[in-house]
């Protein structure tokens, strides 16, 4: 048993919380769009053939801004494919997902999924096999209300007003050479900067997003970032971050060392966008879109990338990227939202990749139900009980050698404080030691003129770490209470060994 203790202080002010922190991203990838979120033939799809039962998940979940329609797909998708007439609509090959996407779901449809689950629409435009133009039109034809050509297709669509999307993204992961339309930093710079000009010149108050790095491994990250915001650095308001987790051989304590690999991602792409503001001498800060983060078993055990359905031909909704959460990846997931929250200064915007079936919190079955993954527990959770601003919560407790990142501390915290009380997220990384964390509440009880109590105390955690929750077995794990209570001015919480808890204090 390891004892470690922190201070709430409402002084440790780390930003405002923006909620598009909570974001999530659906691609037209699998079994995502089609027999995940639409599902004409099920048994609970509605009018227009959406799941409800994966309305009301999304829902729980408590996404914010949802990017759209990807991803890899986004840089050979034509978006005029999906708008008109369903029956009018061409199949096409997607050479991201080797897939047929019939386009039965576009722009209408999925805005109308999204009004349904409460939640704002985040736009992708094609800079892989498009350009500028192409974007300049999807622009007009989502956001302006003047009569044109384009304004008259949406309203003959069955939309007159517009959709009024604020965030958009240039282009996806231009870094990787797997992207259709891959570019060099100097070549998708340019592009990216030509386009937001544009953009601008359409809607003034568009929120742009530039592609940087697709992970903190990339061999031209760094570079990449700097050369993409030199050329973008006026026109644009985020760079993008994109980083995926998984265990590698069995190595579940340097696997809980990944929100460690997060935070340092995080700060190296601030300092390079601080660089390029300083030589620039401009005082703007550009800010991160995390529009890409999760646990994802990448490589396969033969360490080629699960991206190829196992169906010959281009099949239509494939069963892929389905992986299967246990409590171990919860906690690291759970891990990497308290290291979202630590940088809320500077990401402002965050999209969890994905949301049904691809990489995901929620499962379906065709026909069947719909269950919750281990991770959406930690997200569901946090996203309702974390508002207002983010707390510091420097913790002491005891460390361990992570090969690849050096010490790591045991555990790790952040805190949010609104006009209601005070949420406390706190991880256990030790695969060893459970640990008793005592928390100095004092700080806080002085500045707020009140006493707390524990109002909710939640805990993820099986002493089995590869648990999971199966079509079979939907309800094997979930959350429990904590053993958490104040006494005389401290919260005492006590944390298995490979554990994440949330506190909520009033």
């Amino acid at each position: 048993m390891t004892d470690a203790t922190a201070r709430l202080d409402p002084h440790h002010d780390i930003a405002d919380i923006d909620r598009r922190l909570f974001g999530g991203f659906v691609e037209h990838l699998g079994r995502h769009i089609y027999d995940g979120i639409f599902e004409p033939g099920h048994p609970s799809a509605d009018d227009e053939g959406f799941r409800t039962d994966v309305v009301e998940l999304v829902k729980e979940l408590g996404v914010s801004t949802i990017r759209y329609p990807g991803g890899n797909f986004v840089s050979g998708y034509r978006w005029e494919d999906g708008i008109g007439p369903k029956d009018e609509r061409p199949r096409r090959l997607d050479l991201a997902w080797h897939s047929t996407e019939t386009n039965e779901v576009g722009l209408h449809e999925f805005q109308a999924w999204l009004d349904r689950v409460g939640s704002d629409l985040m736009l992708a435009v094609n800079l892989g096999t498009r350009g500028t133009q192409e974007a300049l039109d999807l622009l007009e034809y989502a956001n302006i209300d003047t009569p044109t050509a384009w304004t008259e297709q949406r309203a003959a669509n069955g939309r007159e007003t517009p959709f009024g999307v604020k965030m958009w993204c240039l282009g996806n992961e231009m870094d990787g050479p797997w992207q259709v339309g891959h570019r060099n930093a100097d070549d998708y710079g340019k592009i990216a900067m030509r386009t937001a000009k544009a953009m601008r010149m359409i809607d003034p108050g568009v929120e742009l997003v530039v592609c940087g790095s697709s992970g903190r491994g990339m061999p031209t990250f760094g570079s990449w970032e700097r050369q993409v915001l030199e050329h973008t650095f006026d026109d644009v308001d985020f760079i993008s971050c994109h980083s995926y987790y998984q265990e590698h051989d069995g190595n579940a304590q340097e696997f809980l060392a990944s929100g460690v690999d997060m935070a340092r991602f995080i700060e190296s792409v601030v300092a390079i966008a601080d660089t390029v503001a300083a030589t620039k001498k401009s005082d703007k800060r550009i800010m991160i879109s995390f529009d890409e983060w999760n646990v994802w078993y990448l490589h396969d055990g033969d360490g080629g990338q699960n991206d190829k359905p196992e169906e010959k031909g281009w099949p239509v909704a494939p069963r892929l990227l389905e992986d299967k959460y246990s409590a171990l990846d919860a906690v690291v997931f759970g891990d990497l939202l308290i290291t979202l929250l630590q940088h809320a200064d500077r990401v402002r915007s965050a999209s969890l990749a994905q949301l049904v079936n691809v990489i995901a919190p929620i499962m379906t079955e065709p026909g069947g139900p719909a269950w919750r993954q281990t991770t959406f527990f930690p997200f569901s959770i946090t996203s309702r009980l974390a508002h207002g601003r983010a707390l510091r919560v420097p913790v002491t407790a005891g460390s361990f050698a992570s090969e690849k990142l050096g010490e790591v501390a045991n555990l790790n915290a952040v805190a949010t404080i609104d006009d209601d009380g005070v949420s406390l997220f706190v991880v256990n990384r030790s695969t060893t030691d459970a640990a008793t964390l005592r928390v100095d509440l004092a700080p806080l009880v002085r500045a707020l003129g009140r006493d707390l109590a524990v109002a909710e105390a939640h805990l993820l955690h099986e002493t089995d770490l590869y648990a999971a929750n199966t079509l079979a077995d939907q309800n094997r794990v979930g959350v429990r209470d904590a053993d958490a209570a104040v006494d005389g001015g401290t919260l005492t919480v006590e944390l298995p060994a490979v554990s994440w808890a949330a506190i909520r204090l009033v």
